[in-house]
């Protein structure tokens, strides 16, 4: 057997073990783990979990490999609240929506994600779920599904925002008991805390284990503290559609803006485009809550990922119009906005750009924050051996190389 026939025959011998084992090595890269960056280190990678993360290389003759070139290895961000993007909405009614959402928002760094929905008609809520176990199976080229956020219809009339006035109610247990039957994939459900039977519906779904967050809420601080005592523990994109300090005949009220501030254990989440917050709030945000209680989300829109223009919040068919400029969509008169737009790496440059945080901050509130939140802390939301080997790649400006799910490359920029 001549020499270059047997390095020939060896190199297949490795790549077959390689394919056979599913090991890949992510090496020369700074790495972020939880508790500091390791400025050269590699990440091995078995069968979808991090098997292994070291300073300098590892030895692994078998494995696949990625040379990060001196760029940041870090845990896949995860968005916990996100309707739409790549010219897609989840209650499209179909599941090629679904995969193209999850395709679209994967090329900015997600790597997993919570549907989310928008008030509707019982039935549209019922096509949407369905929707939902389907695409689940088929999702393989995007960012992984960790089950459906409901965002309504409970919610106070006054501060619907862009969401239908038309679908808008108070909690009624048979209905949200015969939403609940109809799905077990329902992870978090948004209301308005302090509606008729809104401190019942909230003890419900959390005797099932599902996240109750407050939002789109007349609340003042008072109601606020009750209902997260029955458990609204999270605000849902902090500081649009709740009040803060009012007024009525002539005393003030706090309100729940204040009590995500006064109770240290509320979590909160942000849509940190820069436009729905400036600057000044997310410095305030940041400083008064911390990074194990902010959760970075998108609350993006079919828009997301998109040139700006005209665009539909919600389904095609029984949408609103809404148009898309300045980074943000706005109804067409211009009075408020009507959703994001925003993808999660914007989110996380944003937080280091315009409120001066750490990047090791930013990323942990794309990351492993959401990941408590919702529960999953023990297999996502962060680089330690043992978890799913959700990791991105990207540069000094935040610009996704890659994105891996579960050990596979998904996204590639080059």
């Amino acid at each position: 057997m001549s020499l270059v026939y047997a390095e020939f025959v060896n190199r297949n011998i490795i790549k077959q073990a390689s394919a056979m084992t599913n090991k890949l090595k992510i090496f020369n890269g700074r790495i972020i783990t939880p508790f500091r960056v390791i400025p050269r280190g590699s990440v091995l990678i078995v069968d979808g979990k991090i098997a292994k993360i070291a300073e300098g290389d590892i030895e692994e003759p078998v494995a696949d490999e990625i040379d990060a070139q001196g760029k940041f290895i870090s845990p896949g961000f995860i968005d916990i609240h996100v309707h739409g993007g790549g010219g897609h909405d989840f209650m499209d009614g179909n599941v090629e929506a679904f995969l193209k959402i999850a395709e679209t928002h994967a090329r900015y760094g997600t790597t997993s994600m919570l549907p989310t929905t928008l008030t509707a008609e019982k039935e549209e809520l019922f096509s949407t779920l369905d929707m939902y176990e389907e695409a689940v199976k088929r999702n393989v080229r995007g960012a992984q599904f960790l089950g459906i956020h409901l965002e309504g219809p409970y919610f106070a009339m006054n501060q619907r925002g862009a969401q239908d006035p038309r679908y808008i109610r108070n909690p009624d247990p048979a209905e949200y008991k015969e939403i609940l039957s109809r799905s077990t994939h329902i992870k978090r459900w948004s209301a308005a805390p302090e509606l008729p039977g809104a401190l019942e519906f909230a003890r419900f779904l959390k005797s099932k284990g599902i996240l109750v967050a407050l939002a789109h809420t007349d609340c003042i601080y008072e109601e606020a503290v009750i209902g997260f005592e029955n458990g609204y523990t999270l605000a849902t994109h902090f500081y649009s559609l709740m009040n803060g300090v009012i007024r009525k005949n002539a005393f003030r009220y706090a309100g729940a803006i204040e009590c995500a501030y006064q109770l240290d254990e509320m979590d909160v989440e942000i849509i940190a485009d820069g436009i729905h917050l400036p600057p000044s709030l997310l410095k305030l945000i940041y400083k008064q809550k911390g990074t194990d209680r902010i959760a970075l989300i998108t609350d993006s829109m079919r828009a997301a990922g998109m040139p700006e223009g005209e665009s539909i919040l919600g389904s095609l068919h029984d949408g609103l119009k809404v148009i898309v400029e300045d980074g943000v969509a706005k109804l067409p008169d211009r009075t408020s906005f009507a959703g994001s737009v925003a993808t999660t790496d914007r989110l996380v440059r944003n937080m280091i750009q315009l409120a001066e945080v750490p990047l090791t901050d930013a990323v942990r509130m794309m990351t492993r924050t959401p990941a408590g939140i919702l529960g999953i802390e023990d297999r996502k939301g962060s680089l330690v051996e043992g978890k799913d080997a959700d990791i991105l790649i990207f540069d000094e400006a935040i610009h996704i190389e890659k994105t891996i799910v579960n050990g596979n490359v998904i996204y590639s920029r080059n």
